[in-house]
Formats: C-alpha cells, structure tokens, sequence
C-alpha cells in the first residue's frame, strides 16, 4: 500500500520514495553542471528486469571524469536496456553534453542497438517504471555514430510511448531521421537540447539544428501511457525528468550541463 502511494504520488508531484544527494536548483540563465566528473552523485540507475537503483553490471560507472556506459560485466545483453536519470525534474531549460561511442557492441545487443543511444527528457518519474519497463515514456535526442554500412545521421527524434509535432503535423513514429549531421568514427561531438516545456523543442549536434517541434504528450496507444494516464497522470508533457540511455553499446558522456530558462523569455 505504501508503495503504491509513493509510485502515485511521484507519478503526478514528481515526488521521490528513493534516497538521493540532495542538490539546490540551478540558477536561472547559467549553466551549471549536472555530473560532478566523480562519481553519480544526483543520478539514479533503471535497468530493464531490475528494481530502481540497481546498477546491474556496473553498466553505468565513472572514470577519467567521464560517465561510461559499458557491458564488460554482462553475459548476453538481451533485452537489458537502461536508463540514468537525473534526479531532479525540468520543464525550460537547455542540456548539453559531449559524447562517442567507444568498443564493440554487447554480445546479444539489437541490430538498431549498434552504436545507438540517446538524451531522454520529459520523462514521468522514474519511480513510475515496472521492473520489466525497457524505455520510460519520454521525447528523446538519438545519438547515433556511423557504422560500416554507410552515413547514419544523429540527433535525429525518438519518442517512445509518446507523439510530438512537427511543422503542426503529429509525428508518430518511434524514431524518425530528422537530422543530417554524421559523426565519423569514435569522434567526441556536442549534442545540446533546447526545451521550452511543451511549446517549443529543439536539438543541435555541433552546433548544427538538426530538429524542431512541439506538443510532445502520451501516446494514448502505449500501455505504459495507459497505466499513467489511469493512475491520473497529465497526458500533456510540459516537464519531467532527463536520462541518458544503454541501449547495447559502450559509450562515453562528459561536460553535462544545463541552463534554466525563464519561461517569460519564450
């Protein structure tokens, strides 16, 4: 009962049942750094087919200032995708972070998984994932890096378990190539988002815009959107909260920062 209070209560107050460092909110218009280049201090680990805060395999771990995704630990990845969520929730605000891909894929990883990962935000609390959850509903910039089988673009838009539009049109796929930026080889690039709450998004790789939209809300047909919306969940995706994905192959993340932005400026 307790339980299924907190899991309630996170769902719609953005609440936390989970111990975490306690942080101040970042000032308005300064970046401020998200990661402290120690340790993951302010984040939480959700790993498919385990409980919230498990970091199974080490998949998430920090060295040389950098937060590694990585897979040295696990037999065959299987269907074990995660998700690091930061612990504190925004609505306006502007993330950006450095990133490459590193290694070999996991044994057992998707085809799609090769070189793939991604920057989720306005995802409801984490503490509303079940256990067997792979993705959080959330709207996300795709980190992609080029493979042997030609130009793959990045910072193209996913949304799983949600629809956004585009131009005023919905976009209902689950990932959709609406960037043409290429990161060569195991190349740092910079990958930055820009959220005006539900009204305005956008995603840059290098500095280079590569999307634009707005309206992100619950895609109605997703159970998990389903089992939100039943517990009384705005279907409206104006805040949540950023993670950053495993999705099957090592990569690096480094210089995570964001900058609150005043919603009057819009």
């Amino acid at each position: 009962m307790i339980r299924t209070l907190c899991v309630l209560i996170a769902a719609t107050l953005f609440a936390s049942c989970t111990p975490r460092s306690v942080t101040t909110s970042p000032p308005i218009g300064e970046w401020t750094p998200l990661f402290n280049g120690e340790n993951l201090d302010g984040w939480v680990v959700k790993i498919s087919g385990y409980p919230l805060g498990e970091n199974y395999g080490n998949t998430f771990r920090v060295d040389d200032g950098m937060i590694q995704v990585a897979y040295d630990e696990y037999g065959d990845f299987g269907r074990q995708f995660g998700s690091l969520f930061y612990h504190q929730p925004f609505s306006h605000f502007r993330l950006r972070l450095d990133y490459r891909f590193v290694n070999d894929q996991a044994a057992g990883g998707p085809t799609w998984g090769f070189r793939d990962s991604g920057i989720q935000f306005h995802s409801p609390a984490p503490e509303t994932m079940l256990q067997a959850q792979e993705f959080p509903i959330s709207v996300e910039l795709n980190l992609i890096g080029n493979g042997p089988d030609g130009d793959r673009t990045t910072g193209n838009l996913c949304s799983p378990g949600s629809h956004v539009l585009i131009d005023g049109t919905p976009f209902t796929e689950n990932c959709g190539a609406t960037s043409r930026v290429v990161i060569l080889g195991d190349d740092w690039a910079t990958a930055e988002i820009e959220v005006w709450g539900n009204e305005r998004i956008t995603h840059s790789i290098n500095g280079i815009i590569v999307a634009t939209y707005d309206q992100p809300h619950f895609d109605e047909a997703s159970p998990d959107a389903q089992r939100l919306l039943a517990a009384g969940v705005d279907a409206s995706m104006g805040a949540g909260y950023i993670s950053l994905q495993s999705n099957s192959h090592p990569i690096h993340f480094r210089n995570i920062e964001i900058m609150v932005l005043d919603p009057q400026d819009l």
